[in-house]
């Protein structure tokens, strides 16, 4: 499964799979621990990137193409 989530670690913010116990990744800002988790997911063909913020709860989750959107943007040209 190629979604990723980023979550608190005790050295900094972790890049971890669904369901795993160890991060792939641990990075001293969210920011870095971000970035690496959207490219992973490119890598892989697309899917979710969610991420935790400081107080445990998820903040934002973001689609990385070509992963399927389940809120696409409205097209408001067409």
């Amino acid at each position: 499964m190629p979604d990723r989530y980023v979550t608190k670690h005790p050295r900094g913010w972790a890049v971890k799979a669904p369901g795993a116990e160890r991060a792939s990744s641990v990075h001293g800002t969210q920011r870095e621990a971000e970035k690496a988790a959207k490219q992973t997911v490119g890598n892989l063909g697309g899917g979710e990137v969610r991420i935790q913020g400081r107080n445990g709860r998820w903040r934002d989750s973001d689609t990385v193409p070509p992963g399927n959107d389940p809120n696409p943007p409205r097209d408001k040209k067409h």
